[in-house]
């Protein structure tokens, strides 16, 4: 059985100019491409010159590594989710995949994947 942990940061999404007076501790994610550079990050930790933002996310994790061969996993959480009407924020790193969901839909998001057997810690 596939598990999920309910991190207890609260998080932004936001798009940035640059990361000079980004202070790098903590949860954070950044990407970058030739139009845009965006950062998911800890709330209280938002750099003050963002250009646009949005608050109000929490992160599942993926519990454990996940192989580079497994395949359909972010898929079949993004459908659960999907189905129930609750729209997500995606992130991955070399080891798993991180669900943002807007905080108020977080407790439903945690019930809709448990119900599908999942099992959540957090």
């Amino acid at each position: 059985m596939l598990k999920l942990q309910i991190l207890p940061q609260a998080l932004t999404v936001c798009k940035v100019e640059r990361l000079d007076d980004f202070d790098r501790g903590g949860l954070y994610f950044i990407g970058s491409t030739d139009s845009e550079l965006s950062l998911v990050c800890e709330t209280d930790r938002v750099p003050a010159d963002t250009l646009a933002r949005e608050d109000g996310w929490r992160a599942l994790r993926i519990v454990g590594q996940l192989d580079f061969s497994l395949t359909g996993i972010l898929s079949r959480i993004a459908t659960i989710l999907a189905d129930e009407k609750i729209g997500i924020f995606a992130v991955s790193t070399f080891d798993t995949d991180y669900i943002l969901v807007k905080a108020e839909n977080l407790h439903r998001a945690a019930a809709a994947l448990k119900e599908k057997g999942y099992g959540i810690d957090g």
